[in-house]
């Protein structure tokens, strides 16, 4: 069983900065792409950025130049670096261990329990 744990969220100004963490049990983390997924209230869940067990990334577009997305698969951990942030990246952000580079369900589909962010103006 796999358990997904996020920390890091927070209230912070526009122009900003917040790093989110994701600690992951289990064994097969390093094995599988990792994921920062994204959802405002009354909205649905989007991908925010995601890392290969290879270390390719991949970005939504509205946080490319801003966000960085690495791991650490010796402490079985996912980080989400977030720079400049914007009153619209207020969401809820969720950790997800197994799907593919662009979102794409895979046999591995675990989420956390989400970390609010909150950016005021």
């Amino acid at each position: 069983q796999v358990q997904l744990v996020e920390s890091g969220g927070g209230l912070v100004q526009a122009g900003g900065s917040l790093k989110l963490s994701c600690a992951a049990s289990g064994s097969i983390f390093s094995m599988n792409t990792m994921g920062w997924y994204r959802q405002a209230p009354g909205k649905q869940r989007d991908l925010v950025a995601a890392i290969s067990s290879g270390a390719t990334t991949n970005y939504a577009d509205s946080v490319k130049g801003r966000f960085s997305i690495s791991r650490d698969n010796a402490k079985n951990t996912l980080y989400l670096q977030m720079n400049s942030l914007k009153p619209e990246d207020t969401a809820v952000y969720y950790c997800n261990l197994g799907r593919g580079l662009w979102g794409t369900r895979r046999a591995y589909d675990y989420w956390g329990q989400g970390t609010q962010v909150t950016v005021s103006s």
